[in-house]
């Protein structure tokens, strides 16, 4: 798995997954359970993974509708 996005804004995430859900790219979101942890304020940023053979795809998805890409992929 390869790192694609990272954000503590939810609807970015919520955006992202329906658009690679959209072209049959898998993904999975890791630190959605970091809210117990912060009190529920946002802090700490989610992650969206995807496999390594989509990373290139999917990053293409995310530019098309100007959505940031992490470098960290």
């Amino acid at each position: 798995m390869k790192e694609l996005l990272r954000s503590t804004d939810p609807t970015v995430l919520a955006f992202a997954t329906a658009l690679l859900n959209g072209e049959g790219i898998d993904c999975f979101e890791m630190d959605v359970n970091m809210s117990v942890l912060e009190g529920g304020i946002g802090i700490f940023p989610r992650r969206l993974l995807v496999h390594a053979d989509d990373l290139e795809d999917a990053q293409l998805v995310m530019r098309d509708n100007g959505l940031p890409v992490s470098d960290r992929g």
